[in-house]
């Protein structure tokens, strides 16, 4: 909880830190980056998250409508992608100079780079808390069919972390 009283040290924690550090760059789904579909009606919307986004490294936008990149404070630029999930990874790989690059979401973009086997290591977190609907990430898909195991669980009171990983991926 940035700024904020509260929150933990120790497990919790540690996957918070470990989730944000050591990123070169991000990849997100148009639906993470904002609420506007389709065609671009103007550059106003310039993401949820304010002048300061937290990703503060390149942020590629996956869409079906282009638009011109937007710099933002700490670093963050919003590049948007219209030629498809590969080509967004190869984008973020380049602009990751050897750093890891993460699939910030939203869920069907997830989906998307699980079904194409190109995430390497996955992060869930479930929170004891029912909210109601939303995607789901896993139907269809069978992780162990892509190669895909548990090689992390920790259960905490605020949640339980699972780190799933292609066979042979080793965390560096």
């Amino acid at each position: 909880m940035v700024g904020k009283d509260g929150g933990s040290d120790g497990v919790d924690q540690a996957y918070a830190h470990r989730s944000m550090d050591g990123f070169g760059a991000f990849i997100l789904g148009r639906n993470m980056f904002g609420p506007i579909r389709g065609p671009w009606p103007d550059e106003n919307w310039k993401g949820w998250w304010g002048n300061n986004p937290p990703y503060h490294t390149p942020t590629f936008v996956l869409t079906h409508y282009p638009r011109d990149p937007i710099v933002m404070e700490g670093g963050t630029t919003f590049i948007f992608v219209t030629n498809g999930l590969e080509a967004a990874l190869d984008q973020a790989k380049q602009s990751a100079n050897g750093r890891d690059v993460k699939i910030g979401g939203g869920v069907e973009t997830v989906r998307q780079y699980l079904r194409a086997g190109l995430i390497d290591e996955l992060h869930f977190a479930l929170s004891p808390i029912v909210l109601g609907q939303g995607e789901a990430m896993f139907a269809g898909i069978d992780l162990p069919a892509l190669g895909y195991r548990v090689t992390e669980h920790r259960a905490t009171e605020h949640a339980t972390h699972l780190v799933l990983a292609q066979s042979g991926h080793v965390r560096s």
